[in-house]
């Protein structure tokens, strides 16, 4: 099927058609991204191996289907939101290249993967892609399920100028910050530069605040002070990992929703991948690394704030 044509409307929701589109992942990024796409308008296939989570996206007014082909069979656009690598790969790939799902799409289909996976594995897939005709952009995302359920999410797209240009109105729907990294694997990329750095920076902050505390300071007095100097940094300013310091964040609720820190560990190990396939050192993101693997042996649900338990168990209880 992959020599048929496929054409794919772009135009905004003045009296024209929206492509439909085929979701696969409906976990707890892609469910709501789903949904957003759902009241913007548009027709949607849905499947995922959790009948609780096509049921909830049936009654939010999207067709379920048995399989991933299935959901493709009438859809112009196909997004993934999928756990790892693996999982692209079984659900594009197939076994072998012949039975994935890539080979079952019309040409000039547009795939959009918003899973968080390794750039050697989004190049793999978009190669393959690439040779039937096929649109494929790796759009990881940043910005947790808040942003996903808000629809303010931050995409970070790696593909071609033109594909990017196709999907940037069906992005627009369920985010707010959308970046064209560069050719494929460039998204996946950003992402775990980003993501690398916001575990040294959580971290470091945990860690500085543990000090400032176990030496008589309050800890929001402290996490004041360092915001109005050279130490200010993002977990500062939206995301304090001491509780009560803010509030509306996971440190304030027993460390519960938010990002949990088992995915920023599988985060920091495809960064690690990623600089030990390129020959580069990054000592700091090993130690983070090493300090989350530990963390999330009996804190992985927990949210990545949670790394604060590392200098005081207590805060964890």
């Amino acid at each position: 099927m992959g020599t048929k044509d496929s054409s794919l409307s772009n135009k905004d929701s003045n009296n024209t058609a929206k492509p439909n589109i085929a979701f696969i992942g409906l976990g707890n990024m892609g469910a709501p991204m789903a949904e957003n796409l759902l009241k913007a308008g548009y027709t949607l296939s849905v499947y995922d191996l959790s009948e609780e989570a096509t049921a909830r996206l049936q009654q939010a007014g999207a067709s379920v289907a048995g399989s991933p082909k299935d959901a493709a069979s009438n859809a112009q656009v196909v997004i993934s939101m999928l756990p790892a690598g693996k999982h692209v790969h079984s659900v594009y790939l197939g076994d072998n290249r012949a039975e994935g799902l890539l080979a079952e799409l019309p040409k000039g289909t547009l795939v959009i993967d918003s899973s968080t996976i390794a750039a050697a594995d989004a190049r793999l897939v978009a190669e393959a892609a690439s040779k039937l005709g096929i649109d494929f952009l790796d759009a990881p995302v940043s910005g947790g399920t808040g942003g996903a359920i808000a629809g303010t999410l931050t995409f970070i797209v790696g593909g071609s100028a033109e594909a990017f240009a196709k999907a940037e109105p069906i992005l627009a729907v369920m985010g707010k910050n959308i970046f064209h990294a560069g050719e494929h694997g460039a998204g996946q990329v950003a992402k775990i530069c980003n993501n690398m750095l916001l575990g040294i920076l959580m971290a470091g902050t945990a860690e500085a605040i543990n000090l400032g505390v176990k030496n008589g300071l309050d800890p929001k007095v402290l996490s004041d002070i360092m915001l109005q100097s050279s130490g200010r940094n993002w977990t500062l300013e939206v995301y304090n990992p001491y509780p009560q310091v803010m509030e509306n964040v996971p440190s304030s609720n027993g460390y519960k929703g938010g990002f949990m820190s088992k995915l920023m560990q599988k985060d920091l190990n495809l960064a690690m991948q990623t600089a030990q396939d390129a020959n580069v050192d990054t000592p700091m993101g090993a130690k983070a690394t090493e300090l989350y693997e530990a963390h999330t042996l009996e804190n992985g649900d927990k949210d990545f704030s949670s790394i604060m338990g590392r200098h005081d168990r207590s805060v964890l209880s």
